[in-house]
C-alpha cells in the first residue's frame, strides 16, 4: 500500500496506445504518399522544415513536464498546415505532405537531443502529428478547391477563419493531453482538462497567433516572412525559459527550507517530501489543479517547520500522536515562520490550520493533516499501511475528512503518485 515513486500506473493504456497508433498511421501515410508522388513546392517545404527543426533544437533546456517545450516548432508546423499561398502564388501541398514534412523535421531536430539521452516525449510528438493533421484537414481541401475563397474571400474573414481553426486545434490538443494524462495517472479528467485549458492563454496563444501570422505573412511576402515573424516567439521562448528557471529555483529553495527540520533532527529523513508528493496526488484525486496544487505542495513541504521552535523535539517528529492543543501550537508557530519566508499567504493559512477539526479547515489543510498523519503512523514500515488507514478512518468523526481518507486509500491502492504538475 505504500506509494512507490516513479510508478505511474499501467504502461501504455488503451487511450495512449490509440493515440500513438493514429499518429503512426498518419505518419506512415504521409511519408509513403510523399515518397511515392514527390514533394510539392520543395522550396517551401524545405523552408518550413528547417524552421520546425530549428524549433526542436531550440527546446534546449526544456524542463520536465513543460507544456510546450518547442513553441517555435509548433508555430511553424501550424503555419505550414494553414499555408495557402506563398508570395501571392498558390501552394499545392496537401494534408499528407504537411504531416510528412512536420514529422521528418521534428525528428531531424530531435536527433541532438536523442544523442544526449533527452529525446522528445512520445506524447508530445503524437499530439503534434494529430493536431497538425487536424488543422491541415480543415484548411487545405477547402482552400485548394476554392471553396474558402468563394465563401470567405481573402480579407478579414479569411484571417478570422484561421484564428477559429487555431482555437479548435488548441482545444483538440488540450483534450488529447488531458486524456493521455488521465489514462496514465487515473486522476479525475476535469481538473486535468482545466489545467490544460488554463495554459492556453499563455504560451498556447502565442504559438497559435504566431502560426496564423506566419501563414498570412508568407502568403503576401513569401518565405522572407518566416524569420521576421518567428523572432518574437523565439525571444518569448527565451524569456519564458528564464521565468521557468526562476520558478524552479524558488521551489528548490522551499524544498531546502523544508529539509531544515530533518537536518536538525526534528523529523525523519524524507518526511516532508513524502507528505508533499502524496498530498499532491490526493489533491489531484479530489479535483484540485493549478495554483491550488502549488499552495498544497508548498504547505505540505513546510507543514512541520513549526517544530524548529520547540526546545525538545517530538519523538520521531510524529505530531499526529500529540495532544490536540500541542498540535495546534506547533501549527501556529509554523504558520508564523512561513509568513516570514515570502511564500503566498494561502500557504501559511494551510500550515496554521492543519491541526483544526476538519470541518473548520480549507481542503488543502485537510489533505495535509491526513497525509501527515498517515506518514507519521506508518513511519519507515510499509507493513503498517492498512493499520494506519484504519486508524485514520476511526478519526473521521472530528480530525480527518472521510472523503480525503478514502482518496488517500485510492491513491495508495494504485501504488503511484503520478506526475506532479502543479502550477
Amino acid at each position: 500500500m505504500r506509494p512507490r515513486a516513479g510508478r505511474t500506473g499501467p504502461r501504455a493504456p488503451a487511450v495512449v496506445t490509440a493515440v500513438y497508433g493514429a499518429a503512426a498511421v498518419l505518419t506512415a501515410a504521409g511519408l509513403g504518399r510523399t515518397a511515392w508522388s514527390g514533394i510539392e513546392d520543395p522550396g517551401i517545404a524545405l523552408a518550413f522544415g528547417v524552421l520546425i527543426a530549428v524549433g526542436e533544437l531550440a527546446r534546449w533546456g526544456a524542463l520536465p513536464g513543460e507544456r510546450e517545450p518547442a513553441p517555435l516548432g509548433s508555430a511553424g508546423a501550424l503555419a505550414y498546415a494553414l499555408l495557402g499561398e506563398s508570395g501571392g502564388r498558390p501552394t499545392t501541398h496537401g494534408v499528407l505532405q504537411v504531416v510528412a514534412v512536420v514529422t521528418a523535421a521534428a525528428l531531424v531536430g530531435a536527433v541532438p537531443h536523442i544523442a544526449r539521452g533527452r529525446g522528445p516525449a512520445l506524447d508530445h510528438v503524437a499530439r503534434r502529428v494529430l493536431t497538425v493533421a487536424f488543422a491541415a484537414v480543415c484548411f487545405q481541401p477547402l482552400y485548394n478547391s476554392g471553396a474558402l475563397a468563394d465563401h470567405l474571400g481573402r480579407g478579414p474573414y479569411h484571417a478570422l477563419y484561421l484564428l477559429l481553426l487555431l482555437l479548435l486545434t488548441a482545444l483538440c490538443d488540450a483534450v488529447l493531453a488531458a486524456l493521455m494524462l488521465r489514462a496514465r495517472t487515473r486522476h479525475p479528467y476535469g481538473p486535468l482538462l482545466r489545467d490544460e485549458l488554463r495554459a492556453l492563454p499563455g504560451i498556447g496563444s502565442a504559438v497559435c497567433a504566431t502560426g496564423a501570422v506566419m501563414a498570412l505573412g508568407t502568403a503576401v511576402a513569401g518565405l522572407w516572412a518566416l524569420p521576421v515573424f518567428c523572432l518574437p516567439l523565439l525571444l518569448s521562448q527565451l524569456s519564458f525559459r528564464r521565468y521557468a528557471a526562476v520558478r524552479t529555483t524558488y521551489r528548490q529553495t522551499i524544498a531546502s527550507l523544508a529539509r531544515a527540520t530533518e537536518i536538525a533532527g526534528y523529523t525523519p529523513h524524507g518526511h516532508a517530501h513524502r507528505v508533499a508528493a502524496l498530498s499532491t496526488a490526493v489533491g489531484r484525486e479530489l479535483g484540485l489543479s493549478g495554483p491550488e496544487l502549488t499552495v498544497l505542495e508548498y504547505a505540505a513541504l513546510m507543514h512541520d517547520i513549526g517544530q524548529l521552535s520547540l526546545v525538545d523535539p517530538v519523538p520521531e517528529g510524529a505530531t499526529a500522536l500529540l495532544p490536540v492543543v500541542e498540535q495546534r501550537r506547533i501549527a501556529l508557530l509554523g504558520g508564523a515562520v512561513v509568513r516570514q519566508t515570502g511564500v503566498p499567504a494561502a500557504v501559511a493559512v494551510v500550515v496554521e490550520r492543519q491541526a483544526d477539526p476538519y470541518r473548520e479547515q480549507p481542503l488543502p489543510a485537510r489533505i495535509v493533516r491526513t497525509v501527515n498523519a498517515y506518514d507519521d503512523l506508518t513511519g519507515e514500515s510499509a507493513g503498517s499501511a492498512l493499520a494506519a488507514l484504519e486508524q485514520l478512518r476511526l478519526g473521521t468523526a472530528r480530525d480527518y475528512q472521510p472523503e480525503v481518507v478514502e482518496s488517500l486509500a485510492r491513491v495508495l491502492s494504485r501504488g503511484g503518485l503520478g506526475p506532479a504538475r502543479a502550477g
